[in-house]
């Protein structure tokens, strides 16, 4: 429960901003959400940045203004610029869930593994927010999904651990690692267990997660296996669907 608890809490301050899930649909580039088309990529200024147009891009990414990122990127504000906590106009717009503004970014090169000093990147951040259509923006991007959070984690077990179905759905897809195990020695399946309810939300990850080959059998650090942890919190649907994949 310690470590439980500390993760919640430096989560919490990590992302103190509200976390919008979007889901379902084919995989495909992600759309303004006026119906508009995609914005064109703002074309960089020959200008030296300033800190007063570097502050501006940080400001407008943030507050999801798509025009005001254009006219700082047109007057030379550097894409990789750094709030006071290390984060770039792109890890703040993936945070905030602005999706325009970081297809945007994205399309002007912005760096989709850039690290904040809590060890947070725009693509692990989806993660923690569970948003496909942030998911799907980044992804043109080739962002390396083996960079761990400051749990040793990857992006897909906050999702799992969160209870973000659509997100977990996705991201198997891309050829994510199922079985990482972070520093805690949790898998996502592990952390949809322990940290879940059991509910439906839960049982449709453990699914998924059985279905892209999760090893069913790979226990925590002291040895407890996904059935154990399950039959333990009398999620009775989940220990039957690892029993039905050959759990002991």
């Amino acid at each position: 429960m310690n470590a439980r608890h500390s993760r919640r809490g430096l989560l919490t301050a990590a992302l103190a901003v509200p976390l919008l899930v979007a889901c379902g649909g084919p995989v495909t580039a992600p759309a303004p959400s006026d119906g508009s088309s995609p914005p064109d990529a703002p074309s960089p200024s020959t200008k030296e940045p300033d800190p007063m147009t570097n502050a501006a891009l940080l400001t407008a990414a943030r507050d999801g203004d798509l025009s005001a990122v254009t006219a700082a990127i047109a007057d030379g504000a550097e894409l990789e610029t750094r709030d006071s906590h290390e984060r770039t106009p792109l890890l703040l717009a993936a945070t905030q869930d602005h999706v325009d503004v970081a297809t945007a970014l994205v399309a002007a090169g912005a760096d989709v593994d850039a690290l904040d000093d809590r060890h947070d990147t725009p693509w692990l951040v989806t993660g923690v927010t569970g948003s496909v259509r942030m998911m799907r923006a980044l992804l043109p991007a080739e962002p390396d999904m083996t960079i761990r959070n400051r749990f040793g984690g990857i992006a897909l077990i906050p999702a799992c651990e969160r209870g973000h179905v659509g997100y977990v759905r996705e991201v198997l897809t891309t050829g994510i690692k199922v079985d990482h195990v972070n520093d805690l020695g949790w898998t996502g399946l592990l952390e949809a267990i322990v940290y879940g309810d059991g509910g439906k939300p839960y049982q449709e990850i453990v699914e998924l997660l059985i279905d892209a080959g999760a090893d069913v059998n790979l226990a925590d650090s002291n040895g407890v296996t996904p059935l154990a942890h399950a039959r333990e919190r009398g999620q009775d649907t989940i220990a039957a669907l690892l029993r039905q994949a050959g759990g002991r």
